[in-house]
C-alpha cells in the first residue's frame, strides 16, 4: 500500500470545475479586482459593482453550463471563465432577458458619459456592441480573469482549455474575445494560448483576438 507523506492530506489542491451558483459573489469579486486593465478597478470607480452585471452575471445566468472555476481547494473560486457559444443570440438574450433585469439600478445616462462610471453603463445598455462583423466568423466569445495571486502558475490555461472543449464538443468552431489594448500581459498570456489578433477598423481601446476551439498540441503558456 502507498503511503501518503505526513500532512499532505491536509493540503487542498486547486482545480478547475463547473461553476456553481454558489460561486457567483466570488465571481462578482474576481471581476471587480481585475476589471481596471488587470488591476483592482475600486479605487478607479465609484460603483465599481457594474463590471460583474455586464462581463460575469449575464453569462451564468444565460449560458451557465459555459462557466468554468478555479476552486482553491477550499470551495472558493479564485478564478473562472464565462461565455457565449453565439454571440448573436447572447445579445438578443441580453436585451430581452437580462438587461430588464438591471436597468433599474444603472439607468441611461442623460446625454454623452462624463465620467468613467457612466462610459461603462454606456456599455451595459448597448449590448450591440458585441455584434462585430470582423468577429462573425468566431462566434463564441468569452471573458477569464484570476486573482493576482493566483496568475503565472498554469491555471489560466487549464481554465481555457475546459473552456475550448466545452465549445468543441457543442460544435463550435471559432471564439474570440476583446481585451483592453493597454493590457500587455493578457496579450502575451494570449498569444501562447494560440490566440491570433482580428483586424477591425476603428476598435477603439480595444484589441479582438481569435483561435479555434480545437486544441492546439505544442502551444505553451502560462496562467494569466
Amino acid at each position: 500500500m502507498t503511503s501518503t507523506p505526513a500532512g499532505t492530506h491536509d493540503v487542498p489542491s486547486a482545480a478547475v470545475r463547473p461553476y456553481r451558483p454558489a460561486d457567483r459573489d466570488r465571481l462578482d469579486d474576481i471581476c471587480v479586482r481585475t476589471a481596471h486593465v488587470g488591476q483592482d478597478a475600486r479605487p478607479h470607480y465609484a460603483d465599481p459593482g457594474i463590471f460583474p452585471v455586464i462581463f460575469a452575471q449575464p453569462y451564468v445566468h444565460l449560458e451557465p453550463e459555459l462557466a468554468f472555476v478555479l476552486d482553491d481547494g477550499r470551495g472558493r473560486a479564485v478564478g473562472y471563465i464565462l461565455g457565449t457559444a453565439d454571440t448573436p443570440r447572447f445579445v438578443e438574450d441580453f436585451r430581452a432577458k437580462w438587461l430588464p433585469r438591471v436597468a433599474d439600478r444603472y439607468p441611461e445616462p442623460d446625454g454623452p458619459p462624463r465620467t468613467a462610471d457612466e462610459e461603462i453603463v454606456a456599455l451595459l445598455r448597448r449590448p450591440e456592441r458585441m455584434l462585430v462583423p470582423e468577429v462573425a466568423d468566431y462566434p463564441a466569445h468569452l471573458h477569464i480573469d484570476l486573482l493576482p495571486e493566483w496568475q503565472g502558475r498554469g491555471y489560466g490555461r487549464e481554465l481555457m482549455r475546459a473552456f475550448l472543449r466545452a465549445l468543441h464538443s457543442r460544435g463550435v468552431p471559432a471564439v474570440h474575445l476583446s481585451m483592453l489594448t493597454a493590457n500587455t500581459p493578457a496579450r502575451a498570456f494570449y498569444r501562447r494560448l494560440g490566440f491570433h489578433e482580428i483586424s477591425v477598423p476603428d476598435p477603439g481601446p480595444v484589441t479582438y483576438l481569435g483561435r479555434s476551439t480545437a486544441e492546439e498540441r505544442g502551444t505553451t503558456a502560462e496562467g494569466r
